[in-house]
């Protein structure tokens, strides 16, 4: 190895890290506020990256009958509550249109603009409408119910969730995986090390997001309450933050992450429709490695956790792999004897 292999496989460490960043943030974000393990993050990565490519091909993506079939869900959960507990039918109604509005929205456009062969951006933002939506009704289907459950309980739905969207992904979008063009293919030189302009895209969309994240929690009164939320839920809710909401906000900010992942990543890889699970499954790395509390330190981990996977291949391709998911056990040790466990109250 020399300095412009060393130069190259640090690039695409760094590339990929920037998504693994994305990703362990949105682990710890729904963590924090549900205590959810959310094993399926990566999931909404390959949704996000697999409808573009029906999309280039002209085709209606099977996402939009799967987030119209949520939503009538979701509806008749809702209603089902409703009159379980004589909500008046005004109210009802109110809430079914604010359930069904955007996904019926955004399913309709899709659908006439799918055969349109509309712009590659075009594109990129009718997918984030269509995925994003999947976190908040996921959320509202599968684990609301259960918010006080333990969190054994919730990753044991995690897994089910997991496989139910693994199997639907299959049914979708088929075994045949994809690779989206690039958003720019424009190529610069920094020494001996060629930067192409779709690395470039995905490490300023990261940062983007990332401070826009943090401007998010600092700044407005909406990312304060998840963090109320996060830090002591009784205690926001005796100070009117609803937690249920707080949590379908924090699982379609997952949703939406996970999707702009998948479009970050897609012109680098292709994407089957069983990619999302080791995608994903290196974000949780990192969110481990932050303790799934601290997003400064998630970030720094999945940046490290790219740079292992790249300078790991070089050496070692075969097991990649096993170096990467190897590299958390030092670090749990670590962090078990550091903080030793104590008897829950």
């Amino acid at each position: 190895m020399d300095l412009s292999i060393a130069g190259i496989l640090a690039l695409d460490g760094l590339t990929n890290g920037a998504v693994y960043a994305l990703l362990a943030l949105a682990t710890v974000l729904v963590f924090a506020v549900t205590r959810v393990i959310f094993i399926p993050q990566g999931e909404f990565v390959a949704f996000g990256a697999l409808t573009l490519a029906l999309f280039q091909a002209g085709k209606v993506p099977g996402t939009v009958w799967f987030l119209l079939v949520l939503a009538v869900l979701a509806t008749l959960a809702d209603l089902w509550q409703g009159l379980r507990h004589r909500t008046p039918a005004r109210r009802l109604a109110l809430q079914a249109g604010r359930t069904l509005g955007w996904p019926v929205l955004a399913s309709a456009v899709a659908v006439w603009a799918a055969p349109r062969g509309f712009p590659l951006g075009v594109q990129a933002l009718l997918t984030l409408a269509l995925v994003a939506p999947f976190g908040s009704l996921i959320y509202r289907l599968a684990y609301e119910s259960l918010a006080d459950a333990s969190v054994l309980v919730l990753l044991i739905v995690s897994v089910g969730v997991h496989f139910a969207l693994v199997g639907l992904g299959l049914f979708f979008f088929g075994a045949e995986g994809f690779r989206n063009p690039s958003f720019w293919d424009q190529r610069f030189s920094l020494g001996a090390v060629a930067v192409s302009g779709q690395a470039l895209i995905i490490l300023a969309a990261s940062l983007a997001l990332i401070a826009g994240l943090w401007l998010f929690f600092e700044r407005s009164l909406t990312g304060k309450a998840l963090r109320a939320t996060a830090v002591n839920r009784a205690g926001a809710r005796l100070m009117g933050i609803s937690s249920g909401a707080a949590g379908r906000l924090a699982f379609g900010m997952a949703a939406f992450i996970g999707a702009l992942s998948g479009l970050l990543i897609g012109p680098t890889t292709t994407v089957f429709y069983d990619s999302g699970f080791l995608i994903g499954l290196k974000g949780f790395v990192a969110a481990v490695v932050a303790g799934l509390a601290s997003y400064p330190l998630a970030l720094a981990g999945a940046l490290g956790v790219g740079l292992l996977e790249s300078f790991g291949s070089f050496w070692a391709s075969s097991f990649k792999e096993v170096i990467v998911f190897s590299s958390v056990l030092p670090v749990l040790l670590w962090r078990s004897l550091r903080d030793p466990h104590g008897d829950e109250t």
